[in-house]
């Protein structure tokens, strides 16, 4: 079974955190439109402070399945007759903890799935340990996905955002 994954993350400072840079931050969209193949992509969205919340897009025709990083979250996917399981991985690196966390999620063929995570994250030897702040968003479809799929309302939503202090 195809799935179309899209990563929307956003990063930023605590210079975003109020004031003018944090509503160029909070305008930053959770789904953008598919471009080109439609069915069997990952669609990665980076949204950064350093480029003024600009969105910069890439796609590629690889496996959605992925690790999660130092800084980022990863995906676990089973597939079955009946659909696929979809498991966000947290970050290796982040704040806040999660004790309790939800379950994975079945979906069926045309259903999908907005998953949500943000963290809290310092860099000890990156400018003498400031914090960084991420969003990830996952939007994921079981089979071939129409172009503005992402705009509308999600077939199950998972928010695991936390308070970032």
């Amino acid at each position: 079974m195809d799935v179309v994954a899209q990563w929307v993350s956003t990063e930023w400072t605590k210079r975003s955190r109020g004031g003018p840079g944090a509503a160029r931050r909070s305008a930053v969209p959770v789904g953008f439109r598919l471009p080109g193949r439609r069915s069997g992509v990952v669609h990665e969205v980076s949204i950064t402070e350093r480029n003024d919340f600009v969105p910069v897009e890439s796609i590629d025709v690889v496996a959605p399945e992925r690790e999660p990083g130092a800084g980022r979250s990863g995906l676990r996917l089973v597939r079955a007759d009946k659909g696929v399981r979809v498991e966000l991985l947290l970050a290796r690196h982040g704040a806040p903890g999660r004790d309790r966390r939800p379950p994975g999620v079945w979906l069926g063929p045309g259903q999908w799935l907005r998953w949500q995570v943000n963290y809290r994250m310092s860099w000890p030897v990156i400018e003498g340990g400031r914090w960084e702040y991420r969003q990830d968003t996952l939007n994921l479809a079981v089979g071939p996905a129409d172009p503005e799929l992402f705009f509308g309302e999600p077939t199950r939503h998972v928010d695991e955002r936390g308070f970032l202090r």
